[in-house]
This record gives structure tokens, C-alpha cells and sequence, in this order.
């Protein structure tokens, strides 16, 4: 499997924590990087609410062992959600989900092992990092965007408060194509929508 660790179980090559604009989505982040840091496990932090496809993409970059993702996707704003990604980027295989569910102590166990964040990032066990240039390189290798830059379109973007905002701005800057971007701030409350997603009536 090639989401294991290493041959003594160990997590060798660290793990990427991201998160989104949930409420306290960074304050969630950071107690789980207190966690792991707490295991000797290095933690690639981003710093920022991060889409899925970045954080993903941030594996492969860190030559991480994985990632766990705070983020419930389309769910109601009261939500919050913890996802795990393997060495691939993409998700774990439910035998491997099983075996992490299986080390979740039980409500009455003794104090969960953590380090102070601070501590964490003096010892270099936590690590804030841009996941942005790097994901915008290879977005570069990968299509031809320049065409766009230059098309001197008008694009407009709903980012519906989510962790895309300003991706696209960023993206096709630098040319004579101008977005558009509404919804492109914080707001954990989802306004104006039931689920935070792009379909009816959402997108009517």
C-alpha cells in the first residue's frame, strides 16, 4: 500500500494539515498539528484556507506522507470536517481508514499527547508554508493559461465565501482578462445559501 508508513510504522516523511473557512477552521488546524508534532512527525501547516486540490497537490510537492484536510466540503456551515489523504494525494482506501478509526481513543481516555504550537515550530516540527506557488507552477506545465491572461475576457467568479477566493484573480493575472469575484471574503455563516456549493438554487 503505498500509503503506509515506514517499515517500523513510523511517519517518516511528515504530513500536510490544510483547512477552510469553516469557523475556527485554523484553530482546528492548529491542534491537530500540536498532535501529530507531538509524535515527532514533521507538519507542513498551510497559511491559509486552502482548496482540496492544493492541499493534495502539497503532498506530492513535500514528498509528504500525507495530509489531513479540515474541511466538510458542501455541508451545512455548523459542520466541520477532518479528511485524510495518502502519498498519491488522493484518498485513502477504506482499509486504511479503518486502521486510523481504529486508533481514535475512546471519550474517557487520558490526556491526548500535544505539544504547544509554539514549541512545535521551535523544535521544527511544524512548518507554515505558501502552498501557492508551487500549485500555480504546475498549473503552468500543465496548461497553456497564457491565452486566457490575454484574451481580455470579463470572468466572473462565486467563490460563495469558500477557500477558492482569489485563486482565479491570481491565476489569469497579468494580462488584459479581468475577474469578477463576488463572495470573495470570509464569512463562516455561508450566507444566502443552505450548503455551501455550486448548484441550484445557489447558482440560479
Amino acid at each position: 500500500v503505498t500509503s503506509a508508513p515506514g517499515a517500523d510504522g513510523t511517519v517518516t516523511r511528515g504530513l500536510v494539515v490544510g483547512y477552510d473557512t469553516r469557523f475556527m477552521a485554523e484553530q482546528f488546524a492548529q491542534a491537530v498539528a500540536e498532535v501529530i508534532a507531538a509524535h515527532d512527525i514533521k507538519v507542513y501547516l498551510v497559511d491559509r484556507p486552502t482548496p482540496t486540490p492544493v492541499i493534495s497537490f502539497a503532498i506530492l510537492d513535500k514528498k509528504a506522507h500525507g495530509a489531513v484536510n479540515l474541511t466538510s466540503s458542501h455541508n451545512p456551515p455548523i459542520w466541520g470536517g477532518f479528511k485524510v489523504r495518502a502519498d498519491y494525494a488522493g484518498a485513502i482506501a477504506p482499509d486504511g481508514l479503518k486502521q486510523i478509526e481504529a486508533l481514535i481513543p475512546p471519550p474517557d481516555a487520558e490526556r491526548i499527547k500535544r505539544i504547544h504550537f509554539k514549541d512545535a515550530e521551535a523544535k521544527g516540527l511544524v512548518e507554515i508554508f505558501d502552498p501557492k506557488p508551487a500549485f500555480l507552477k504546475q498549473l503552468d506545465k500543465l496548461v497553456n493559461i497564457e491565452p486566457l491572461r490575454k484574451a481580455g475576457l470579463t470572468i466572473a467568479i462565486d467563490s460563495m465565501w469558500g477557500a477558492g477566493m482569489g485563486w482565479f484573480k491570481d491565476l489569469l493575472a497579468g494580462g488584459t482578462t479581468r475577474v469578477v469575484e463576488i463572495h470573495d471574503h470570509r464569512n463562516p455563516a455561508f450566507p444566502e445559501m443552505n450548503n455551501p456549493e455550486p448548484i441550484p438554487p445557489n447558482v440560479n
